[in-house]
């Protein structure tokens, strides 16, 4: 493996799933072989929880699921934790990991790839899980040539988030455009109704200088008036 090509998958982080320490020991070896960044925990619980999955959305799944504003929140689990898939084993107590898979499936979480894990080859347990949502259904051990098949899954969600992020990008510059322009015609409209009454009071200072002025030169008349007849008459 190259250089350029370990430092590109070195940016994948992977979430492995399973109850059985040597089993975990050895899909944490692989991975890190293939130069993946591995979390490693050991029950569906504790994968939900390292998701950021709250207890309010373990006790009402369907209101996350239906969520009108779901699509903003497809990809968050990448910036949040950063986990670009889940490989789970499928035998678990508790929690099996079809119950991980459907849970996953029916959140903000659905787009993060899952892959099922599992030591006996049922072929109605694989084609649920495969139906369910699974990318992929690894037989036990898993093999360094199974992980080969995790890439393109990988890539994807890579490529999904990028798209995402771009959107929320031009969604926010969007937005910030149009707050500008609103602001900007809000500005004209003072401007406008200052310029309007400032003009009102010209015009009404106007008008009292003219209408006072003429009452004085009347007043002034009067006055003379009223001396010559005091003089002529007095």
């Amino acid at each position: 493996m190259g250089m350029a090509a370990a430092a590109s998958e070195s940016r994948y982080h992977v979430l492995a799933v399973d109850d059985s320490l040597i089993d975990r020991k050895l899909i944490e070896r692989l991975l890190k072989t293939s130069s993946y960044q591995v979390t490693t925990v050991d029950s569906g619980c504790k994968a939900l929880e390292f998701l950021g999955w709250s207890e309010e959305e373990r006790s009402n799944p369907t209101e996350t699921s239906v969520s009108p504003n779901i699509h903003q929140f497809d990809l968050c689990p990448f910036k949040e934790v950063g986990v670009n898939l889940v490989i789970t084993d499928y035998c678990m107590p508790g929690m099996t990991g079809y119950d991980l898979l459907k849970k996953m499936k029916s959140s903000y979480l659905r787009n993060i790839p899952v892959v099922i894990m599992s030591s006996e080859h049922v072929p109605s347990r694989i084609n649920r899980c495969l139906e369910e949502g699974a990318e992929e259904f690894f037989l036990k051990p898993v093999r360094l040539s199974d992980l080969n098949k995790l890439k393109p899954h990988l890539m994807r969600t890579k490529f999904e988030n990028i798209i995402v992020n771009q959107e929320t990008e031009e969604s926010k510059e969007e937005e910030s455009g149009i707050r500008t322009q609103k602001q900007q015609k809000v500005g004209l409209n003072k401007s406008n109704v200052m310029r309007k009454s400032s003009d009102h009071e010209g015009i009404s200072l106007d008008g009292l200088r003219q209408k006072y002025s003429g009452f004085t030169v009347i007043t002034l008349l009067l006055s003379l008036v009223f001396s010559l007849c005091f003089l002529i008459f007095g």
